[in-house]
């Protein structure tokens, strides 16, 4: 529940078809793409999304209002969502239901490790997925009750989310990186591309993450994906 949301006086119950009916969620999250994902995911589910694209912003956020959901991207610009979440995990009242999420699947022990209550891994496009994963780890007076469809459906998040993703890692590189950008490129860009099934750019990213996860010598991995960036902003020009 959003204890101090001046918006939250009269929180409609849960139903069958719209189960999150009543949850704030607060995705952080810093990629477009992503997030239009999730905007999606809450829309059909009945939940009210917040945004925050940063650690700085989330903590303005939560200094606001608390929401009845967390969801915490692993990677973000100014630091590690973990850091985030264990804060979260301390606050009284506790946000009901924090979840972490990443592209990368190696990371879920340090998320419940910090305090999260499960880890999404990306892509998630299932709407059915996405509201089981909220549900059971809510109190049952926060469930519908009675029989609910289960759907099959996914979201599609729209294309120019995309682009606008890309555009922020040219932005990201448009200075000589240093080593926390390349960290920060390679992290960003594997949970993307993936999520946008741009498999040249996700192979090339994990290419980058391992070379910096072996300290071994990147720079042709980072020229390697400047290039494939450039590319694709060159064809949004073209459309």
């Amino acid at each position: 529940m959003d204890t101090i949301d001046p918006f939250a006086a009269n929180i409609p119950a849960p139903t069958a078809a719209r189960p999150l009916l009543g949850l704030t969620i607060l995705v952080v999250e810093d990629s477009r793409f992503a997030c239009e994902a999730m905007r999606l995911l809450c829309l059909r589910s009945g939940a009210r999304i917040r945004r925050a694209d940063c650690l700085r912003s989330a903590r303005r956020h939560l200094q606001v209002y608390r929401p009845s959901v967390a969801i915490v991207d692993l990677g973000l610009p100014d630091g590690n969502g973990v850091d985030l979440i264990a804060e979260l995990t301390e606050c009284q009242p506790r946000v009901e239901a924090i979840l972490a999420m990443s592209g990368d699947g190696h990371l879920e022990g340090d998320a419940l490790a910090a305090g999260a209550d499960g880890f999404l891994a990306k892509p998630i496009t299932s709407i059915a997925m996405f509201q089981e994963c909220i549900l059971a780890l809510l109190p049952a007076d926060r469930r519908p009750t009675g029989p609910r469809e289960i759907t099959d459906e996914i979201v599609v998040p729209d294309k120019i989310a995309y682009q606008d993703d890309i555009a922020h890692i040219a932005d990201v590189l448009d200075d000589p990186p240093d080593e926390h950008a390349l960290d920060y490129v390679a992290q960003f860009l594997s949970g993307v591309a993936r999520s946008a099934r741009d498999e040249g750019l996700e192979q090339a990213a994990q290419a980058l993450a391992t070379k910096r996860a072996l300290g071994q010598p990147s720079g042709s991995e980072a020229a390697a994906i400047a290039g494939m960036i450039q590319n694709r902003l060159a064809q949004k020009i073209a459309i």
